[in-house]
């Protein structure tokens, strides 16, 4: 049973999205503000967090910045229509996808079941699924494990949510193919999920500030302006 922690300062969506959660078979943590909700993200993670961005204490943003410090926990924002700068800066601190209040609990909890399926967090795989595992991807200095969510480059690991690995495993996948916005939507939000292409742009940026953080030289994922997105071949 898949776990989810819901931080908000609102009591009304906080009882009203944990008690449609738990009716979906999920469990639920809730936390009032983002300092209460830091140490027990971190201490005991749940399968994925729900972050509001404005909040008392500590907002979402630096709830969100603490916690990639130290986890790669799947998360989802809730913005305001008028945020969009702050949807933004979400993607690009690493949030796997946010939802604009007001919203549909329909719409959230669709969004949830997609990142926990892509994560492969949900209990309960059948025995024949666990004795294959998905086979490595290694482009040149490029390597990932996705049945370890692991990925090094040059033999330095990367931390990356689970959005951004699966929007770099469909680029290696085929080096030198290019992805065009909508393809990488496809793979990143199934279940017929609206996003708009500024979110896959956010992923891109937050994928080569990471590598470059590893290798200030990184160059390997090219834009195409106006086509899309490739893995460059080596």
């Amino acid at each position: 049973m898949s776990v989810i922690a819901l931080v908000d300062d609102d009591r009304n969506i906080l009882t009203s999205v944990s008690i449609a959660l738990q009716a979906e078979g999920f469990t639920t943590r809730v936390y009032s503000d983002g300092e209460t909700a830091l140490k027990a993200l971190v201490d005991n993670p749940p399968d994925l967090a729900v972050l509001d961005v404005k909040m008392p204490r500590m907002d979402g943003m630096e709830l969100l910045r603490r916690l990639r410090e130290k986890t790669p926990l799947p998360v989802i924002f809730l913005t305001s229509k008028d945020e969009e700068l702050d949807e933004a800066l979400g993607l690009a601190l690493g949030a796997d996808d946010y939802v604009v209040k007001p919203f549909s609990q329909r719409l959230l909890i669709a969004r949830i079941r997609a990142i926990l399926r892509r994560s492969e967090l949900r209990s309960g795989p059948p025995a024949e699924a666990e004795a294959e595992e998905p086979a490595q991807i290694v482009r040149g200095r490029l390597a990932m494990d996705p049945a370890r969510h692991r990925v090094t480059w040059d033999g330095r690991d990367v931390s990356l949510t689970v959005t951004e690995f699966m929007i770099l495993e469909a680029l290696a996948q085929r080096p030198g193919v290019v992805k065009s916005r909508n393809q990488l939507m496809d793979v990143a939000y199934q279940d017929d999920i609206y996003v708009d292409d500024r979110t896959i742009d956010s992923h891109i940026k937050r994928l080569r500030r990471k590598f470059r953080e590893a290798d200030p030289e990184f160059s390997a994922i090219e834009t195409l302006y106006g086509v899309g997105y490739r893995f460059g071949e080596e």
